[in-house]
């Protein structure tokens, strides 16, 4: 790779002019000969010498033993019967079975022979025969038949393509020459609401992209310089000089190399898309002239670039009714109010009738072109992703199959499965931008991410999660695409850097046994998608089926019956319900009652105590009356504690007895008390 770059300075920065003149060699130093070493010296005439500059290489030839191998094989049939039992008799099998057991030597003879057969097992575990003697580097795959798991990915960065002008403008789209991909065509435009007036640093909009030279980062081979700048720019598959374009004014463009930087022809605006033009691809055409545009206003238009003064046909991405379900009569009238906003476009040479859409609601449009009406143009719907669909790309070998792009995952579709895809990432925590199969290896795509992450999934390997993930750089990444060969892989950010990033040969080469597995691979998914397809269809027509038998009939008398019964049932277990609560309530009103004239007994046992003391003991102070002193006073005291302590106990007795018996007065018997208080 030759790298060049041209250094230019002020001819006042190389200072005074050296001025040069003519004059003789001066002697500085003069030695000479020593006659006395000349004698310890023969001349030798002629003299040949030869110098090697090559490493010296030994050639060794070695030869091992030759490992001789035989094959022998071993024929394993039930024996050990008697002649006179029939084996396929299950009664005679199981007769001599029994008679064996009973033996005597049976036990021992089975303790003899399980020595053996646990050393055989612990034999059989203690061998690995899945272990890897020999760990070297992958064989090509021409010799082995599987793909190499051994060989670790790799990738590194092999060229930089920056905006000559500084400008902070996305590169969104990037195309690769189709002469060996020698040459690479990036578009940059800035599709943010009024960030095209000026750059961040306020300088004019940037109008230009770019033709680099693989080989030549330095300076763009040809700058582009559009009316309005180029959201998407395509390389002609059969002519390296002609190029199709997208502006972000919604018109489009032909470009040729050779005529300069400015466009061949452009389309009017007034048969333009009346959005950008999100996507533009060439048509396998007797010509090789015509190519179709697609834009977020909903409509697909094809172009040839002989004639651009108006488009050959224009389809509205507008499928009405068709695949909502309702049943209803499709709406054979398009509007261009309802279609659905283009943010991708597929199209296979191989198919030349056939081509599929991304809208921005999520959903992938299956379209045919040589449909009579439009609702026989769009043929299929598929609800791909939750938001725009950044890229749609069918795989390389398996057509039915295509590779959608956007939110926070990357899906695998079939043609066959509406409902779900047959294969998906997880969901990863930034949202992904592009997408795009590698055309050499066909388990292999790629994706980019936000936060500047190139991924690299190969379906073979794992699903979880990719077999390679790159830090590319630390903005944003927007565009993708890979070389025809499947090493380089072109990927532009938000900031108008363009990086060529090299993989391992690995990703690249595709083994033996590669295609029949992704084979068996896709066609167990669909058929699995399919048995759950099936399932939910059943599910759902068994709850349509469900009210279209009608309810039952008001005036019919088992109707009559059955409501009059449900009435009578609610009844009862309401009236069940309230007689529980009224309990309850009872309950709770006669503790509360119980618990008040406890308390109300309690108070007059221990009145009544009070005031019968000093009445009880006189005559016993009177009597005694006789005893003089501090004798008869103590004597009175002693005799007041004997007499209070069972009062007291009396009184505490009455208590619980009117509690017990609390329900049994009656309302005489509560009025005296009450009078007595």
């Amino acid at each position: 790779m030759e790298i060049n770059y041209v250094y230019t300075k002020k001819r006042s920065e190389f200072g005074r002019h050296c001025l040069f003149t003519e004059t003789t060699y001066p002697m500085s130093q003069d030695i000479y000969p020593n006659r006395s070493i000349t004698a310890n010296y023969v001349l030798q005439n002629p003299i040949s010498r030869s110098v090697q500059c090559a490493a010296i290489v030994a050639e060794h030839e070695v030869n091992t033993v030759t490992a001789q191998y035989e094959n022998r094989g071993m024929n394993h049939t039930e024996g050990g019967w008697p002649k006179d039992i029939n084996i396929a008799e299950v009664e005679q099998t199981m007769r001599y079975r029994k008679k064996v057991e009973k033996d005597e030597m049976y036990i021992h003879t089975i303790l003899q022979v399980s020595h053996s057969m646990e050393h055989c097992i612990l034999q059989n575990n203690a061998v690995e025969i899945y272990e890897e003697y020999f760990n070297g580097p992958t064989l090509p795959a021409a010799d082995t038949g599987v793909s190499g798991t051994v060989e670790k990915s790799t990738s590194r960065t092999v060229n930089v393509f920056r905006d000559p002008t500084g400008r902070a403008f996305p590169a969104c789209h990037v195309s690769w020459s189709p002469n060996g991909g020698s040459r690479l065509a990036v578009a940059h435009c800035g599709l943010g609401f009024q960030r095209d007036r000026r750059t961040r640093g306020g300088a004019p909009v940037m109008l230009n992209s770019y033709i680099w030279e693989v080989e030549n980062p330095n300076k763009p081979e040809l700058i582009l310089t559009p009316p309005s700048p180029l959201v998407c720019l395509e390389y002609n598959p059969k002519d390296p000089h002609c190029l199709v374009s997208g502006a972000r004014d919604g018109r489009v463009g032909f470009w040729d190399t050779r005529r300069g930087s400015l466009p061949v022809d452009q389309s009017g605006l007034d048969v333009s898309h009346r959005d950008p033009a999100s996507c533009v691809n060439w048509i396998a055409s007797k010509s090789g002239s015509e190519y179709f545009s697609a834009s977020t206003d909903g409509q697909v238009k094809w172009w040839d670039i002989r004639k651009l003064s108006e488009p050959l046909e224009t389809l509205i991405l507008d499928p009405g009714n068709k695949f909502t379900g309702t049943g209803a009569v499709v709406d054979t009238q398009q509007k261009i109010s309802r279609a659905l906003g283009a943010s991708s476009l597929e199209y296979e040479p191989t198919i030349p009738t056939r081509f599929m859409v991304g809208t921005e609601k999520g959903y992938v449009i299956n379209c045919n072109r040589k449909g009579k009406t439009p609702a026989e143009k769009l043929v299929s719907q598929y609800s791909a992703q939750i938001g725009p669909v950044h890229s749609l790309q069918r795989n390389p070998a398996f057509l039915k199959n295509f590779l959608t792009v956007g939110d926070w995952t990357a899906r695998i579709w079939s043609e066959d499965v509406r409902e779900s895809a047959i294969i998906w990432t997880g969901f990863h925590k930034v949202m992904l931008t592009a997408g795009t199969w590698s055309p050499t290896r066909f388990s292999v795509f790629y994706t980019t991410r936000v936060d500047g992450s190139l991924d690299v999934w190969d379906i073979l390997q794992q699903q979880r999660e990719p077999c390679l993930s790159v830090k590319v750089c630390d903005e944003p990444l927007r565009s993708l695409r890979v070389h025809e060969g499947g090493q380089l892989v072109a990927i532009g950010n938000d900031v108008g850097t363009t990086y060529l990033v090299e993989l391992s040969e690995n990703l690249a080469i595709t083994h033996r046994n590669d295609k029949p597995l992704l084979t068996q691979m896709l066609e167990r998914e669909n058929r699995r998608e399919k048995i759950l397809e099936a399932r939910m269809r059943e599910i759902r027509l068994k709850g349509k089926t469900k009210p279209d038998v009608g309810p039952p009939l008001i005036d019919s008398q088992e109707t009559a019956k059955a409501s009059a019964g449900n009435t009578a049932l609610l009844d009862q277990a309401e009236n069940e319900f309230f007689q529980v609560v009224d309990q309850g309530l009872e309950k709770l009103d006669q503790r509360r009652v119980v618990a008040k004239q406890t308390d109300d007994d309690v108070d007059e046992v221990t009145e009544t105590n009070k005031e019968a003391e000093p009445g009880e003991n006189a005559p016993e102070i009177n009597d005694d009356a006789a005893e003089t002193g501090d004798e008869s006073q103590d004597k009175v005291k002693r005799e007041k504690g004997k007499q209070k302590k069972p009062k007291t106990e009396e009184g505490k007795g009455g208590g619980v007895g009117s509690k017990g018996g609390s329900k049994g007065k009656t309302g005489s018997e509560s009025k005296g008390k009450k009078k007595k208080k």
